[in-house]
């Protein structure tokens, strides 16, 4: 019998998310585990699949929409059922002639979603995402022309995005200019001084939320140190040298914080307020600045990789974040993050914590400063490192033993490879 679609909890605590794209058409078939819907949280994109065999009998919900987390999104069903306004009123959902507005807006986003997963013309059966025709049409790229890797052969976004990647600029018609937005317009308030409101996007409103909690509830005490980091450096250049990727700074610092969890594991923990959970593998958090905001998806089991391998992991999560193509699962867990800004030239600050972690490290540029060897004034590459601690499940004396077993690695960076 018909049943009741709801939007899922993809986000842990989340309340609401976008209904990003339908991945099958209404009346298709599709398989336990195929792609059903496509939701976007603040942070990520979630393809969310299929638990069974089944119909999509009728959409609730459309592409684009915001919808509260356990809200009706699309009714579905066996082969062959079909689902009228009486059928929906009986799971519980308003009739869609009811003169009631809320339920008069449900059935316009069922059209309209409906629409969107319309063939482009009427001689053409092409089924494709609301998504991939938005982006298809932004190129000029036509739909007919490209084999679909959903379901049903239905084209996705990925499917687009893989032709332009691979079609010469030349055969992609140029999209139609679009029309000049409006300005924002200034408001005066005091003589000459103006102000322009820039409203909060998601991704903000959910920063400003985690960075409040974080500081109003973590008591974060600070571990500084600095480090001359010559050695690394040269580490670095050696295995760039013909190799196939490239190893960051960043990567080699973040294989030695992991390797100083395994060194000091009273560092590899989180606060859950009933228990100090300790973790056997080491998970850090790397933060990517996109265009909306801080992201800070997790490599999973960083003590484990070899450095190639990491650096593959980083360069892959930090493109997949910019493009917002991250899945939910891949920003949540690890015991620390990594904060990096000297590649904007920043000598020295400090991070606030990503709850429920422990610990950031936020790393500065390394430099050229004084320092002294043997008693004598020389010149050498610094870079100044700050770690923020919760000091619930972590001490000052465990965090102090933690930062001279990372700074001795950083010097001694051949200990980072063993």
């Amino acid at each position: 019998m018909p049943e009741i679609l709801r939007m899922p909890e993809v986000a842990a605590g989340a309340t609401e998310a976008i209904l990003s794209a339908w991945n099958v058409p209404v009346g298709q078939a599709y398989s336990a585990g195929d792609l059903l819907v496509t939701i976007e949280t603040d942070k990520a994109v979630v393809d969310v699949e299929a638990e069974a065999d089944g119909v999509l009998l009728r959409l609730l919900a459309e592409a684009g929409a915001t919808v509260e987390v356990g809200s009706p999104i699309a009714v579905t069903g066996a082969s062959g059922e079909t689902v009228d306004d009486a059928a929906i009123a009986a799971l519980g959902i308003s009739s869609p002639t009811s003169t009631d507005a809320p339920a008069a807006a449900v059935v316009a986003a069922s059209v309209a979603a409906a629409a969107a997963t319309a063939p482009a013309t009427p001689g053409e059966r092409v089924f494709a995402s609301p998504l991939a025709r938005k982006i298809a049409r932004d190129a000029g790229v036509d739909l007919a022309a490209l084999d679909g890797t959903g379901p049903g052969g239905r084209i996705r976004r990925r499917d687009v995005e893989a032709h332009l990647a691979a079609a010469p600029a030349a055969s992609v018609a140029a999209p139609a200019a679009p029309a000049p937005a409006a300005s924002p317009k200034p408001v005066a308030v005091t003589g000459d001084a103006e102000y322009v409101d820039e409203p909060n996007s998601r991704l903000r409103n959910a920063i400003a939320a985690r960075l409040t909690e974080s500081k109003t509830t973590a008591p974060h005490f600070y571990v500084r140190g600095s480090a001359r980091v010559d050695r690394l450096l040269a580490l670095r250049k050696e295995i760039n040298d013909g190799g196939d990727i490239k190893v960051s700074v960043n990567d080699l610092v973040v294989k030695a914080v992991a390797k100083a969890h395994t060194l000091v594991p009273a560092l590899n923990v989180i606060w859950t307020g009933d228990a100090i959970r300790h973790f056997s593998r080491v998970d850090v958090s790397i933060a990517v600045a996109t265009e909306s905001g801080l992201v800070t998806p997790v490599v999973r089991g960083v003590d484990r990789l070899s450095l190639g391998e990491l650096a593959a992991a980083t360069q892959d999560l930090a493109a997949r974040a910019k493009d917002k193509r991250l899945q939910q699962s891949e920003l949540e867990g690890g015991t620390i993050s990594v904060s990096n800004l000297g590649m904007f030239g920043t000598e020295d600050f400090a991070a606030i914590i990503n709850p429920p972690q422990a610990s950031i490290l936020a790393v500065g540029a390394a430099r050229q400063e004084p320092v002294v060897v043997d008693g004598a004034l020389a010149v050498g590459t610094v870079m100044h490192v700050t770690l923020s601690v919760d000091h619930r499940p972590v001490d000052g004396a465990a965090a102090a033993e933690w930062m001279r077993a990372f700074l001795g690695l950083l010097e001694a960076p051949a200990r980072i490879l063993v």
